[in-house]
């Protein structure tokens, strides 16, 4: 069967080499790793095996290539993509759901490019202690609520743009474990009042790792 629909394998292909080479500085070994695995993945590149029907009067042969096998790759992943998806639907709760966004703010998604573990740490802490936070305050819900996030490093313009997607159920467990505390129907949280917590915890979050311990007195009433 032909192959019609476009890859991201055919975009690396065509079009990696132009942007390695713009990108030249900001891209890691790693991701050079992984791109280099998406481009040969089910490839002469890597192998593969022969199967031919043991009939000579029909002799139908089959060439399969191997896969990369890296965790990043589309066609490598689909299953497991598949799979994590079914179990996340099995666990829903019969309420509405949200569609929170957090991005990191412009200052410290650029440290990301050289700091991932510990910029995206504090993205993932920063934007769920927000939503704890605004849930658990009696004026807006009150309750404990669960949260499922997930990184995005890019945009919709492929560009650097690290943000966490997170759902978030309609409501959550009161305060006291007693009951069920229902949201309002058309929001979860007030927006203004989460991207402020959420931008003061960020950058509570970054001043130990950019300000030395012997300056930490001082630092405490840094503005």
């Amino acid at each position: 069967m032909s192959r019609t629909k476009l890859e991201v394998a055919d975009i690396f292909r065509d079009h990696g080499p132009a942007w390695r080479q713009a990108n030249a500085g900001h891209v890691s070994l790693e991701q050079l790793k992984v791109m280099s695995a998406i481009e040969n993945c089910r490839t002469a590149e890597l192998g593969g095996h022969v199967a031919r029907c043991e009939n000579a009067a029909c002799g139908h042969t089959e060439i399969s290539y191997n896969s990369c096998r890296n965790r990043h790759c589309p066609k490598c992943q689909g299953a497991e993509a598949r799979q994590w998806l079914a179990e996340r639907e099995a666990e829903l709760l019969p309420v509405p759901y949200f569609h929170v966004v957090f991005s990191l703010p412009a200052q410290i998604a650029d440290i990301a490019y050289q700091n991932k573990a510990a910029i995206y740490g504090i993205l993932f802490k920063a934007s769920a202690e927000t939503m704890l936070t605004i849930a658990a305050d009696p004026k807006h819900l009150g309750a404990r609520i669960g949260i499922l996030s997930v990184l995005h490093s890019w945009g919709s313009a492929v560009t650097h743009h690290p943000h966490a997607h997170m759902i978030v159920p309609g409501g959550g467990i009161s305060l006291d474990g007693t009951r069920w505390v229902a949201c309002r129907p058309t929001s979860f949280s007030p927006w203004r009042f989460s991207r402020v917590c959420f931008e003061g915890l960020c950058w509570k979050s970054l001043l130990p790792l950019i300000v030395p311990e012997s300056c930490s007195s001082s630092a405490s009433t840094w503005r």
